[in-house]
């Protein structure tokens, strides 16, 4: 084992350097957050033997920090959207992924999840994970309460609206308050427990270890800082989150998501991704990442208009709280603010926690803009021209849905202090490994690498597209995903 000593995440470790093995199994999964459990889950069940490898002290990852919300639809609706009274066809669920994908979408993994979305929800259901009967139709980042759907999307905002025929399509669990991904993880980890899974935490992976065609035999672990390599004879999955919390990477890979001051990631380093790139993995939309400064509820800012430093808008309100702060987040400058007047003005907790205060206030939008030493006649005009059409009811710059068109018109005016770089914008990444829907991770030539396979935000999945991004398509992708992959293992032979 000396020999070994020095290995490296970026180098592979030949096969003929592996004189002995101290773990066989025939699948070895690198990350115990939805993905890794859905990859064992599957693959256990189908009969294969499976070793689970942690770098943390217990389970969870990213996955157990998010809300537990999963994204899901398509076969005429789950029960919850029918309780709720709405139908969703699987092409209206398929055309939306595909327009929320942006212009590299994966139509095959888009076409398999809009087929079979209705399927996985009784999958989880039959985990045990328990979704209450409830819909929620206030604008929400997350249910304060233990009910159940939400819009977590630009579904009904343009241009999605004109292409998908609207359906709200986050499924939050039965749980009250924050924190429904920690329920989430618990229930897979207990089920998981219940297989044949051997599991080892304080394990972080290494290297590949690969025969001269790169063919990927097995993984080097260091286990309580002792080195130990793991014969994988079906294959190797790389389950190991995405790169934010690597700051080096983002630097090179996503470097406007180094304008985002607050990272979301529990052991999201890269290293996955490397471990896949050391063997020739490809990699895809690397430069794409999710952004949010969570800036409702309540629904009734979304009548606000937001601008620039230049007293400019530039997105459509009604959008995605995501999408808007990804367009938030291009704009030039730190300075952006959300126009409100008194009829619209409200505040709520997450105001607060987003660090979201007013700027500027004045009886008339020359006071404001005077305040906020914008060019003159900048927001003046921006927003003479807004309440004139929204007073039609239209929108023909950004084409924000007649709802939620008011003029800003009853004084006293406020801008609600946005700044990018003193307000809470999270930020995630959503470039990975190149993979088939069955996990299979590809090279360059888009050729799978024999013996290798990543799920969840270590490969490139449904969510690629920061400013299409929906909340819950990356537990949606890494808890389907990550099934297709064990599925896939259960079921091969090398």
């Amino acid at each position: 084992m000396s020999a070994l000593r020095d290995v490296a995440t970026d180098s592979p470790i030949p096969l003929s350097a592996i004189t002995q093995w101290d773990f066989e199994a025939d699948v070895a999964v690198i990350g115990f957050g939805a993905a890794g459990a859905s990859v064992a889950l599957e693959a256990a069940r189908g009969g294969a033997q499976v070793m689970l490898f942690e770098a943390a002290s217990g389970p969870g990852g990213t996955s157990a920090l998010s809300g537990g919300e999963i994204y899901m639809g398509g076969s005429g609706g789950t029960p919850i959207q029918r309780l709720a009274g709405f139908t969703d066809d699987t092409e209206d669920l398929y055309q939306y992924l595909m327009l929320s994908a942006g212009p590299n979408p994966d139509a095959a993994k888009a076409r398999q999840y809009a087929n079979e979305s209705l399927s996985h929800y009784h999958w989880l259901i039959e985990q045990g994970i328990e979704y209450k009967a409830s819909y929620i139709a206030e604008r929400c980042i997350e249910p304060a309460t233990d009910d159940c759907l939400i819009w977590s999307g630009s579904e009904e905002a343009w241009p999605y609206a004109a292409q998908a025929k609207p359906a709200p399509r986050g499924h939050c669990p039965k749980y009250v308050g924050a924190g429904g991904g920690k329920y989430l993880m618990e229930i897979l980890a207990n089920r998981v427990a219940e297989t044949n899974t051997a599991v080892h935490y304080n394990a972080r992976a290494v290297a590949l270890i690969v025969a001269p065609h790169q063919e990927v035999h097995g993984v080097a672990v260091r286990i309580d800082g002792q080195l130990r390599t793991v014969r994988a004879r079906r294959g190797v999955v790389l389950c190991a989150g995405g790169f934010v919390m690597n700051r080096d990477m983002v630097r090179r890979h996503a470097p406007l998501l180094l304008r985002s001051q607050f990272p979301i990631g529990a052991m999201d380093d890269g290293s996955g991704i490397r471990l896949g790139m050391s063997v020739g993995g490809a990699t895809v939309n690397m430069h794409e990442g999710f952004v949010t400064l969570p800036w409702y509820p309540p629904s009734s800012l979304v009548h606000g208009i937001f601008i620039n430093e230049q007293g400019q808008r530039f997105i459509n309100e009604d959008s995605y709280h995501g999408r808007v702060s990804h367009h938030a987040i291009s704009q030039l400058g730190n300075r952006i603010w959300l126009l409100q007047d008194q009829a619209t003005y409200a505040t709520s907790e997450m105001q607060t926690f987003a660090r979201m205060e007013i700027g500027a206030a004045g009886e008339t939008w020359e006071e404001v803009e005077q305040e906020l030493a914008l060019p003159q006649g900048s927001l003046t005009q921006t927003v003479a021209v807004y309440n004139q059409y929204a007073a039609a009811g239209t929108d023909p710059l950004f084409h924000k849905a007649a709802r939620w068109l008011k003029p800003l018109d009853q004084p006293p005016f406020v801008a609600i202090d946005c700044r990018v770089d003193h307000c809470f914008y999270a930020s995630f990444t959503l470039g990975g490994l190149d993979t088939l829907p069955s996990g299979a991770v590809c090279d360059e030539s888009g050729t799978p690498i024999p013996g290798l396979f990543a799920a969840g935000r270590t490969a490139c999945g449904l969510p690629r597209f920061g400013a299409g991004y929906s909340s819950g398509l990356s537990l949606a992708d890494a808890t389907f995903f990550g099934r297709q992959a064990g599925l896939h293992l259960s079921n091969t032979l090398r």
